[in-house]
């Protein structure tokens, strides 16, 4: 049933620390450390600045005499956090501008010193890139080593608008379109908005990264051929419902959506801590 189904969706995504405590999701200081950074940090990264290095020196260095391991490798942890986060905002300007870019540039933009820590940093922020904007990051020649970011799960759509939204929305269109085969393929409209709203995205309401997430759904999706909106056969009053549109069929499948949500769910809660105003993940056999 609808409300079988919509009871398996959890949260973990993006928001504040009072609409997390609101919703019962962990806020980022009731969380331990975990893997993503807040996307506030990430829409304004400070890779240009030098700020931070005092930070990363302080993080790097080992135990000294009574100094507590326990507290250097809290440190190390959070320069490693704000270097990721960091990163994140500039692979997602390379993203925006379509650009590709390499671990040299990636190096001296970014990193700059902490050249050792390369390839965690970059691993997590493509694992926060992928989950939470739909974007991948792949290495097209690992020689020379480049990169380009390019929509997730082999999806065409780049999720960028024309109106000025600085952050990719395809994290949000795989969800909805797992949201649609957990619902059995035929998702009510009530049970989108319901699955949505633990996530802070309610219809007619502003959402710092996607919108307002009516217009975003039934309006842009479906021009875009993503997903159909339309009225239940014989309903009175009319009821509506979401399927996946022809565009979906054919650029990915049930089963990468369904492994995506896995994904998400295998980090867990406390793994996205600063992510804290959703989450969503699932798991259900599928295809």
């Amino acid at each position: 049933s609808s409300s079988s189904s919509s009871s398996s969706y959890s949260v973990l995504f993006l928001g504040t620390g009072e609409e997390a405590a609101d919703s019962g999701t962990p806020s980022p200081t009731q969380s331990p450390q975990g893997v993503c950074p807040s996307p506030t940090a990430v829409a304004a990264p400070p890779w240009s600045q030098s700020e931070d290095s005092g930070l990363r020196s302080q993080g790097e260095e080992g135990p000294s005499s009574g100094q507590d391991p326990a507290d250097a490798e809290s440190r190390l942890q959070d320069a490693l956090h704000l270097m990721m986060a960091e990163l994140m905002g500039f692979l997602l300007h390379k993203y925006r501008t379509k650009q590709p870019t390499s671990k040299e540039e990636m190096l001296n933009a970014v990193l700059r010193d902490d050249q050792d820590h390369f390839p965690v940093v970059l691993s997590q922020a493509s694992e926060c890139l992928q989950l939470v904007f739909g974007v991948d990051v792949k290495e097209v020649d690992p020689r020379e080593h480049l990169y380009v970011l390019v929509p997730t799960l082999g999806l065409t759509y780049d999720g960028m608008q024309d109106d000025g939204q600085s952050m990719p929305n395809t994290g949000l269109l795989v969800i909805l379109l797992g949201v649609i085969v957990l619902e059995g393929d035929f998702a009510p409209e009530e049970a989108v908005w319901r699955a949505l709203s633990k996530m802070g995205l309610c219809a007619g309401r502003e959402h710092f990264i996607y919108g307002e997430p009516r217009e975003l759904i039934t309006n842009v999706w479906v021009q875009e051929g993503y997903v159909e909106y339309r009225q239940v056969a014989n309903s009175d009053p009319a009821r509506y419902e979401f399927l996946w549109g022809p565009r979906a069929y054919t650029e990915t499948s049930k089963l990468q959506v369904l492994e995506h949500f896995l994904r998400v769910n295998r980090r867990g809660p406390s793994s996205f801590p600063s992510l804290s105003e959703e989450r969503v993940s699932d798991e259900e056999e599928g295809a």
